[in-house]
């Protein structure tokens, strides 16, 4: 256990080092100054160096990814001269000094994704961490949706199989593979939050909190997450309605099924105790994707919804060309990939025993 997750790491730590290179000249090889871009329509000469200056800027390319190496890893080399972009300030760094060494200061801190270009220097780890948690929460909830109605459905599929019930849960499950997420989010916000408001008391717009007036205090409004994570699951669940009926087809015809019958055991009990926990590896791997991409951001849903998370957030940085929050979510929702992916194989391992961690 202890070598897989060595290994895991090490694998992880080469796969973020691309994700961080790529993101890095990808979005500085953009046309257009980024100090520029933060000035706006306000910038004159004096501020244009000024800025260039504190940011590093006016650097050569490959010294400015060394800095945004710096910067990332929690290990990190900072200057002791002010004017150097580098330099050791309270306001950019929270660390914990380890030694001085002539004019670097070696320290450990937690990594620095540098600050916003449009929300007046607010630093992008204040950023994500307001939207990602309601991304979280939207993609949860859309996960437990698709995974319990989709795996209830697949088993009631599988028993009536070729029958007319197995056929409507077929259709369903297919028009929910094919109805793009934007058209299911109008479709369901017109619907339901305007048409049968009167009836359903949902709004069109609105995220998790809501703020008075005044601006002070917060308020949970559970009921705007229901059609978001409704639409959100609807792909999850078509999928996970095909994958667990036809593994659970498969599992019926095992020798084991075969014993079980045999042996007197109702189907309740087979299918409970049996076949469904070897039924579910394949939906696992597609939970696993599904979720990992939610967390990514639901783009669209996020975004026609009005819910107030990582995916709405993207597409105002990519609007506004907040090139820093755009680089942290890219590579926020990396690092949600690798840990995803790291917790299915130890699932895995727990549901079939002859998959070893290695």
């Amino acid at each position: 256990m202890l070598n897989y997750f060595l290994n895991k790491a090490f694998y992880a730590l080469l796969t973020l080092f691309g994700v961080v290179t790529v993101i890095f000249f990808l979005f500085n090889v953009l046309p257009g100054d980024p100090a520029q871009m933060m000035l706006g329509q306000n910038e004159d000469s004096e501020q244009l160096a000024l800025v260039k200056q504190k940011y590093g800027f006016d650097k050569p390319i490959s010294t400015q990814y060394l800095y945004y190496l710096n910067d990332l890893s929690p290990i990190s080399f900072h200057s002791n001269t002010p004017n150097d972009y580098t330099y050791l300030s309270s306001d950019k760094y929270e660390a914990s000094k380890l030694f001085t060494l002539g004019n670097t200061t070696t320290v450990i801190k937690f990594p620095y994704l540098r600050e916003s270009f449009t929300k007046q220097g607010k630093k992008v780890t204040q950023v994500l961490s307001e939207t990602l948690p309601n991304t979280f929460v939207l993609a949860t909830s859309a996960i437990i949706i698709a995974m319990f109605l989709g795996v209830c459905l697949g088993v009631v599929s599988a028993l009536f199989k070729d029958q007319w019930l197995d056929k409507a849960i077929q259709i369903f499950s297919t028009l929910g593979m094919s109805v793009p997420s934007f058209f299911s989010a109008i479709l369901f916000a017109w619907f339901f939050g305007y048409v049968l408001h009167e009836y359903t008391n949902l709004e069109m717009t609105g995220s998790l909190y809501e703020i008075d007036d005044f601006g002070e205090t917060k308020t949970i409004k559970w009921k705007n997450l229901i059609l978001p994570a409704i639409v959100l699951g609807i792909r999850p669940l078509a999928v996970v309605i095909q994958l667990m009926r036809n593994s659970l087809l498969e599992v019926f015809n095992q020798d084991y099924i075969r014993t079980a019958r045999a042996k007197g055991l109702s189907e309740f009990q087979i299918i409970k105790k049996h076949a469904i926990k070897n039924a579910l590896n394949p939906v696992i791997t597609a939970i696993s994707g599904w979720f990992a991409s939610m967390l990514a951001g639901a783009v669209f849903v996020e975004y026609i919804f009005g819910w107030n998370g990582l995916g709405k957030e993207i597409v105002n940085a990519l609007n506004t060309l907040d090139l820093p929050v755009i680089m942290g979510s890219v590579l926020v929702i990396a690092i949600m990939f690798i840990t995803i992916n790291i917790f299915v194989d130890v699932v895995y391992s727990w549901l079939d025993p002859k998959v070893k961690l290695n």
